[in-house]
């Protein structure tokens, strides 16, 4: 997990726990942008964790083909 998983995760959780204290203190309609930002940012964080996953996969199927290629001369 690189630094910037990291961060965007962590960012994540604690808005989620600001929002929930501004539900409680100010209301729903006041906590809604910021956990909206909590949403924007783990979408972001899956986005991220789905192409490094897409990428390996790509890897590994292009190391297996030059292997097999290899083994038929």
């Amino acid at each position: 997990m690189k630094l910037t998983d990291i961060i965007l995760l962590s960012l994540s959780a604690a808005l989620v726990i600001v929002g929930t204290h501004l539900t409680i203190t100010l209301g729903l309609t006041a906590s809604y942008p910021v956990f909206m930002f909590a949403v924007v940012l783990l979408f972001w964080y899956r986005y991220r964790k789905n192409n490094q996953l897409v990428k390996e996969g790509s890897d590994s199927i292009e190391k297996t083909k030059k292997s097999k290629t290899k083994g038929r001369k």
